[in-house]
């Protein structure tokens, strides 16, 4: 089981990704924080594995964080979720070694995604036995940027169609929803989203939620630009 720390000083939103996190085999909350400081002392008593955190903190930017706990010994990988889009704060999250950066606003599957993708990376990670160069290429695999053009593809899902898809998206000029890669590709809704949320999750692809007057946001891809 892996133990999370929600660092979020909204307290809806931590009820929100509570409940996304839960909602995830091998995953639970352990704890919440809503600032800075909160969330330095709940790292010391719940020794969580992974913090979820946020940046816009009320007491401190949330990358500050990060170097005081590992001043203070702690080795909790960290995940950021945030609506920090700029360049910089992305750049600074990647220096201090987050293991994922997720940009608000989102929805349960790409939270989903990305833990189930850490968990698997984590796992890797533990059972590695480096014999060479390859062994650690594959326990660093973070499936995405480069690697991700190549991983294999999951079990039911075809090189054919992963190419059809691709095409469609890479030609759209913008972004798509499922329905309308499938109405343009000749493949049903599902197995259109099917393809398109792989390659989201291997970094080939950008999703953005769409909100309209009423009911679930609209999901919407966008090829990755190589």
């Amino acid at each position: 089981m892996i133990d999370v720390l929600i660092v979020e000083d909204d307290f809806m939103v931590a009820r929100i990704h509570r409940g996304f996190v839960n909602d995830v085999a091998g995953f639970r909350v352990i704890g919440t924080a809503d600032c800075g400081e909160q969330a330095l002392t709940a790292v010391a008593e719940l020794q969580p594995d992974l913090v979820l955190l946020d940046l816009y903190l009320p007491d401190m930017f949330g990358l500050e964080i990060i170097p005081r706990l590992r001043t203070a010994g702690h080795d909790c990988d960290v995940m950021v979720i945030s609506a920090a889009r700029e360049s910089e704060a992305v750049r600074g999250a990647v220096r201090q070694g987050v293991v994922d950066y997720l940009l608000k606003p989102f929805d349960a599957g790409d939270l989903r995604a990305r833990l189930e993708r850490y968990a698997a990376r984590r796992s890797n990670l533990y059972s590695a036995v480096v014999s060479g160069q390859s062994d650690v290429d594959r326990a660093l695999a973070r499936g995405a940027g480069p690697a991700a053009a190549v991983a294999p593809l999951p079990k039911g899902m075809s090189v054919e169609t992963a190419e059809l898809i691709e095409r469609e998206l890479r030609g759209a000029g913008g972004s798509l929803s499922a329905a309308e890669c499938a109405a343009r590709s000749g493949v049903s809704r599902v197995s259109a989203r099917r393809y398109l949320e792989h390659f989201s999750v291997t970094g080939r692809a950008e999703v953005a939620l769409r909100y309209g007057q009423a009911g679930r946001p609209e999901r919407r891809y966008r090829w990755a630009e190589d």
